[in-house]
């Protein structure tokens, strides 16, 4: 089993009980505008229709200020895992799962915005060690994002989803990981595409939720539900996408709100979490109001609400038109994802489609979802791509 360089070191995150104190404070001084003006609207897509509404935000800051336990959170990272590294002058922080099974296979999972490694942690223990002895196994690495969580943030530009996949092979080789597998959703999804892509003698195959055809191809020959698609991504983009545009033309403009007021924090992410999850009402019918808050949290404690945001100002539609995959490659389309690829078009990209599939249930944070199934989707996935290189 290979072992870690001496670049690498064991990491421990324990906020402070001034910091927590501090947030409670802060949560309790809260200032907050008038409800909504569609209040009063039957549960549904309407009553969020002008964003989160106040009654829903008014319970969740109560639960965070009063019950909600950080600490359990912190203990959760530490079980799995934490470690340190620095690449290209900047210190990241990753989870790493060793499994006991000698047959295990590399995985690097890559998470997006507005969620952090804490989109994973519910999945990679089974991952790392299934309960079925026939499943397959991994060696699980979930890097923070630069700007991220427990990374440092840049302090200057250019850590697009380029640097970011050449930092995460850097990242993998030091582990003792010459070949891996890469999985990703939302940013993770473009940098695992761009990992495929770009690395395709260390990367054995991928799998993401998150596939993108090259622009500018036609809805000719598409099937009506694949049209539904490309028109449910374009009203995305010129009706729902303000968050993007917004954080790619001026982060540090909203930054100031992001890392000052947790209450404006937990607003602009938790609307994120309501549209992009596969719910009739609430997020919180799919994923638990906890794991909604250890992200939320995760980036409050480490004050990057603005150093995440510029992951759009880096890399918004930056990913290389001519850019083609051709190591093996599954793909999962979620029914609720915010942008769902037709397959016509994602064979432009990814030229060894080996698996393709189209769950009933799910929407942008499958792990947290739906975590049962996306393990199972995911093993099944990666085991189309291992098969595929034997």
């Amino acid at each position: 089993m290979p072992r870690p360089s001496s670049d690498v070191q064991a990491f421990t995150a324990h906020a402070t009980e001034a910091d927590l104190d501090e947030l409670r404070a802060r949560l309790a001084a809260a200032r907050l505008p008038e409800a909504e003006t569609v209040r009063g609207a039957a549960p549904g897509p309407g009553r969020w229709a002008q964003g989160v509404p106040l009654d829903d935000l008014v319970e969740v800051v109560r639960y965070w200020r009063t019950e909600y336990d950080w600490r359990s959170f912190e203990a959760r990272l530490d079980r799995i895992g934490q470690f340190r590294t620095t690449i290209d002058g900047l210190g990241i922080h990753f989870l790493h799962r060793r499994s006991p099974r000698a047959d295990a296979t590399p995985l690097l999972m890559t998470h997006g915005w507005p969620d952090s490694v804490a989109r994973f942690t519910d999945v990679v223990e089974e991952l790392a060690e299934p309960k079925d002895p026939d499943a397959p196994a991994f060696h699980v690495v979930a890097p923070s994002l630069p700007g991220f969580g427990h990374s440092d943030r840049p302090a200057t530009t250019g850590w697009g989803t380029e640097k970011i996949a050449a930092a995460w092979v850097e990242l993998m080789g030091r582990l003792g990981y010459d070949r891996f597998l890469a999985h990703g959703g939302d940013w993770g999804g473009n940098i695992t595409t761009v990992l495929g892509g770009r690395f395709p003698d260390q990367v054995l195959g991928i799998h993401t939720t998150f596939a993108e055809g090259p622009p500018g191809l036609s809805t000719d020959g598409l099937n009506a539900t694949e049209r539904a698609w490309a028109e449910e991504t374009r009203d995305f983009w010129k009706h729902r996408a303000a968050y993007a545009k917004q954080q790619a033309a001026r982060p540090q403009t909203i930054g100031y709100s992001l890392v000052d007021s947790p209450v404006g924090l937990l607003a602009w992410i938790l609307d994120k979490f309501a549209e992009w999850t596969d719910t009739e009402d609430s997020p919180f019918e799919r994923i638990p109001m906890d794991r909604i808050l250890d992200d939320v949290t995760l980036y409050w404690l480490t004050r990057t609400g603005a150093s995440a945001a510029r992951i759009y100002y880096e890399s918004h539609n930056s990913l290389d038109p001519d850019l083609r995959v051709d190591v093996p490659t599954a793909i999962t389309a979620y029914p609720r994802d915010v942008e769902k690829c037709p397959r016509p078009w994602a064979q432009e990209r990814y030229r060894r489609i080996v698996r393709w599939n189209e769950p009933e249930n799910g929407g942008h944070f499958a792990a947290l979802e739906v975590p049962e199934y996306f393990v199972a989707d995911l093993r099944e996935g990666l085991a189309a791509v291992l098969d595929a290189n034997r």
